[in-house]
C-alpha cells in the first residue's frame, strides 16, 4: 500500500479528520516546491521508523507528509502535473468557473468558456484518478490510453455545448421576465453540476470498465473489483457535482438579497467583481470539504464484490483507491 493510502488509513477515519488535513493540503505555497523535494519527502517517509499512528509529531516528517499527500498520486506513486494538484485546483479553476457563468451575447463565447472549465477539470480528474487499468490497454506507461483520450475529447465537448445551450437560446430568442430568469439564473446551476458529475464518470470509466485494485487492511491486494470501480468514480462524481453546484447557489442567494437592499451592488461595475471575490471565496470554503466528504482510502463490504474475489479472502471490509 502507498504511503499516501498508509496516511488516510490512520488519519481519514471521520470527516472531520480529512477536513483539517485537507484545509493544510490545499496550501498553494507547496506548489513552490521542486520535484526532488517532493521525492525526498517520499523517501523520508518510506524510510522513517515512525509509525503512523503518531505521523504529524515531527515537524520534518509533517512538512514531508504535506509534500506527498499534496503532489503525489497514491495509485501510481508517479508526482502529479503541477497544474493538476490539488492545491492548483482552486486557483485555476476559480477563474474558469467563473467565466463559464458569465451572461455571453453569443454562444461561441459561451463554448469556448466551458469548454476550458470542463477541460481542465477532466484533467484534474484524471491526474488525480485510479490509475489501476488493465496492462495491454496501453504499450506506453505513464501515458492516457487513446481510448480514454477519445473519450475524455467527447465528453468535454459534449459537457461545453450542453453548458452554452441556454446562451445560445437566448441568442436566438428575445427572453424577458420569468423565461430569462430560468435561462441565465436557474438553469446554468442543475445543468453545471450534472454535467460536472457526467465528466467525471466518462473520463474515469475505464475504471469501472476495467475495475481497480482492491486490499486488504495490510495493504495485500487481493483483486480488480470493478464494483470497487464503479463506486469510486460514483462517490467522485457526486462530490463534483455538489461542489460546483453549491458554489453557484450561495453566492448567488447572497447577492439577491444584497441587492435588494443596496442599491449600489446593482452597477456591474460593483457586482462583477464583487461576484468574483464570493465565487472564490466560496470554492474556497467548499473545497476542503468536498475532499473530504467520502473517504480517500474507499471501503467496500467484501459481499459486496465479485464471486471471484469473495474465494480469495475471508475480510470482512476491503479498500481501494478513491481519487479525487
Amino acid at each position: 500500500m502507498d504511503v499516501n493510502l498508509q496516511f488516510w488509513s490512520a488519519e481519514g477515519k471521520s470527516f472531520f479528520q480529512r477536513f483539517l488535513h485537507w484545509t493544510d493540503l490545499l496550501d498553494p505555497t507547496v506548489l513552490l516546491k521542486s520535484n526532488e523535494e517532493i521525492e525526498k519527502s517520499r523517501l523520508l517517509l518510506q524510510a522513517s521508523a515512525q509509525t503512523l499512528q503518531e505521523p504529524l509529531r515531527d515537524k520534518k516528517v509533517n512538512e514531508a507528509w504535506k509534500l506527498s499527500l499534496s503532489s503525489v498520486n497514491p495509485g501510481t506513486g508517479e508526482i502529479i502535473p503541477l497544474v493538476f494538484r490539488p492545491p492548483a485546483f482552486l486557483p485555476v479553476v476559480t477563474p474558469l468557473f467563473f467565466a463559464s457563468l458569465l451572461p455571453h451575447r453569443g454562444a461561441k463565447k459561451a463554448f469556448i468558456c466551458q469548454f476550458i472549465f470542463h477541460a481542465y477539470t477532466a484533467g484534474f480528474t484524471i491526474a488525480n484518478g485510479n490509475a489501476t487499468a488493465k496492462a495491454e490497454e496501453t504499450a506506453l506507461p505513464q501515458k492516457i490510453p487513446q481510448k480514454q483520450l477519445l473519450v475524455c475529447t467527447g465528453a468535454v465537448s459534449y459537457a461545453a455545448f450542453m453548458g452554452a445551450v441556454p446562451h445560445l437560446f437566448m441568442s436566438q430568442n428575445r427572453l424577458s421576465g420569468p423565461l430569462q430568469v430560468f435561462f441565465r439564473k436557474i438553469l446554468p446551476i442543475p445543468l453545471l453540476a450534472s454535467l460536472s458529475a457526467f465528466t467525471v464518470m466518462l473520463v474515469r470509466g475505464t475504471e469501472y470498465e476495467n475495475g481497480i485494485e482492491v486490499m486488504d487492511k495490510n495493504g495485500k491486494v487481493i483483486g480488480v473489483s470493478q464494483k470497487a470501480g464503479n463506486k469510486a468514480v460514483r462517490d467522485t462524481a457526486l462530490s463534483r457535482a455538489a461542489l460546483f453546484g453549491t458554489a453557484v447557489i450561495i453566492p448567488d442567494s447572497l447577492l439577491y438579497f444584497m441587492q435588494r437592499t443596496n442599491f449600489l451592488l446593482r452597477n456591474p461595475h460593483v457586482l462583477t467583481p464583487l461576484r468574483l471575490l464570493m465565487t472564490f471565496s466560496t470554492l474556497g470554503a467548499l473545497l476542503p470539504v468536498s475532499f473530504s466528504v467520502f473517504p480517500q482510502l474507499g471501503e467496500i463490504k467484501r459481499d459486496d464484490l465479485e464471486k471471484e474475489i469473495l474465494s480469495s479472502t475471508e475480510e470482512t471490509e476491503l479498500f481501494y483507491n478513491r481519487g479525487l
